[in-house]
């Protein structure tokens, strides 16, 4: 039984460190604050207690109270993790944790964090630190314990050091602090620059001096930045493609994240709205089994989705009982999921539908050739129909069903203030109105191919771009060309 004190990171979740991402897998209890990112908690099993101690105005949890709940889940659970923002050391209270475990003989680790003191500057394109003109930082609380009575900051100290100063929680001060690091010899011209919500999809950087800061519309939570470097023009992270816009991708729970990483790295803010989830076919696989035991039968093996070629690889086990079968696969991303196992697709299609599939496939030879086509337990027909067409004899097995999932009141008032939605199958246009409404549709509209555009239009819905590559990242294509032929999509 041990509780963990981990560092969650200033907002980006993918600045979780190895080892808090290891314990978050195992936790049987997570005790999170206010800031800690959704998808941080996601990795927690189904199964472990979420208990949200942030603090918010009126709240009656104390400090007191999340040390005492610390000792009571440590004391009962295996594995108790206690995420905290930024790093639990610095400007955290982690200590006053650590000690309250300590006293209470609980044992406890501490798992650093990248402090947002460091990361949010570094994703404002701005560096603590250049060899010429800063050679030192100090980092100082702008928001002190009232209960302390006094004023421990020297900020005239502080300024004399030289060197960045980087200013946590100093929003509601910042005129005060403004104005005493002026006193201490600080130039009013003296760059400064506050970025809110740092490392996150709504960050956002103002850029002023120590003479016009406080005058500026600034609202927490900020990191204030003063010195040379608050003047650098590296915006890397606020200038990527995608930048402030928040795209619904409504897939199953297990496909989500090959598409949301994509729209992310372009710089886009993704809600995964859940419409489904990938489960075992009503036989429980025994048809796919059975098939995969006479693959001395088939010719060919045709893969119209990523899933049902992974569950078909996962039955196969040994490539090697693959000699002498040819492969098809729809598109890229089942052709990946192939490749992933040392295997090159015998046949891509040009177009990444069934239709064209079923195009260039060739026909049967005169012996009446076979086709083993693994897919979902519901799914269109126009492939094993026009494979039979051709003179083939196609065996259809169920490889896995699409069971519904309902999203929580939280995901739906996301997607519903979203700019755009990603519709990668028929199957999810029809799901996501089912769930969220007309009304919440985005005002724009992505699908992957004209049969999902199809769909989406007998819906009654305006597609707004119909990607030309039938694929994930032909739809981020689409998007940020989309983008970037008006003054502002957003």
């Amino acid at each position: 039984m041990t509780v963990y004190l981990v560092g969650a990171g200033p907002g980006d979740p993918g600045l979780i460190t190895v080892r808090g991402a290891e314990l978050l897998r195992r936790a049987d209890v997570v005790v999170h604050d206010r800031l800690s990112a959704r998808a941080l908690l996601d990795l927690a099993p189904d199964g472990a207690l979420r208990i949200d101690v942030g603090k918010r105005p009126g709240q009656s949890s104390t400090q007191t109270d999340i040390n005492d709940l610390l000792v009571e889940h440590g004391r009962r659970a295996r594995t108790v993790v206690r995420l905290k923002g930024g790093d639990p050391f610095v400007f955290a209270r982690g200590g006053e944790e650590a000690a309250h475990l300590e006293a209470a003989g609980v044992p406890y680790e501490v798992v650093p964090g990248i402090t947002s003191a460091i990361a949010v500057p570094a994703y404002a394109g701005i560096p603590v630190t250049r060899r010429y003109s800063s050679t030192s930082f100090t980092v100082v609380t702008g928001h002190e314990d009232p209960s302390k009575g006094v004023d421990a900051v020297d900020w005239r100290a502080i300024a004399h050091a030289g060197g960045t100063i980087v200013v946590l929680m100093g929003v509601a001060h910042i005129e005060k602090i403004a104005a005493q690091l002026m006193a201490g010899g600080l130039p009013p011209e003296t760059p400064v620059a506050a970025v809110r919500w740092g490392t996150t999809p709504r960050q956002h950087t103002v850029r002023a001096t120590l003479a016009t800061i406080a005058s500026l519309p600034l609202e927490p939570p900020a990191t204030i930045v003063v010195g040379e470097v608050a003047a650098e023009p590296l915006g890397w992270f606020e200038g990527r493609p995608l930048f402030g816009t928040t795209v619904v991708n409504p897939r199953a729970r297990e496909q989500a994240s090959d598409l949301t990483a994509l729209l992310e790295a372009q710089g886009a803010h993704v809600v995964e709205m859940a419409t489904f989830s990938i489960e075992d076919p009503a036989d429980g696989g025994a048809a796919l089994r059975a098939a995969v035991e006479g693959l001395d039968r088939y010719d060919w093996v045709v893969l119209t989705s990523a899933n049902a070629a992974r569950r078909f690889l996962d039955a196969v086990g040994d490539g090697r009982r693959l000699a002498g079968v040819r492969l098809a696969a729809i598109g890229p991303g089942t052709a990946g999921v192939l490749e992933d196992r040392f295997l090159h697709p015998d046949l891509v299609p040009p177009s990444y539908v069934a239709e064209s599939l079923v195009e260039v496939f060739p026909d049967a030879p005169r012996h009446h050739g076979r086709v083993l086509l693994p897919r979902a337990a519901v799914a269109r027909d126009v492939v094993p129909d026009g494979l039979r067409d051709k003179g083939w004899e196609v065996d259809v097995v169920d490889a896995y069903r699409n069971v519904t999932v309902e999203p929580d009141e939280r995901t739906l008032d996301a997607v519903r203030s979203a700019d755009a939605v990603m519709f990668t199958a028929s199957s999810t246009v029809r799901r996501f109105l089912e769930l969220a409404g007309r009304d919440a549709v985005p005002p724009c509209i992505v699908t992957i191919g004209p049969i999902t555009a199809g769909s989406a239009r007998d819906e009654g819905l305006d597609v707004t771009i119909e990607a030309s590559d039938h694929s994930m990242q032909g739809m981020v294509d689409a998007l940020i060309s989309w983008r970037r032929s008006g003054p502002d999509r957003r």
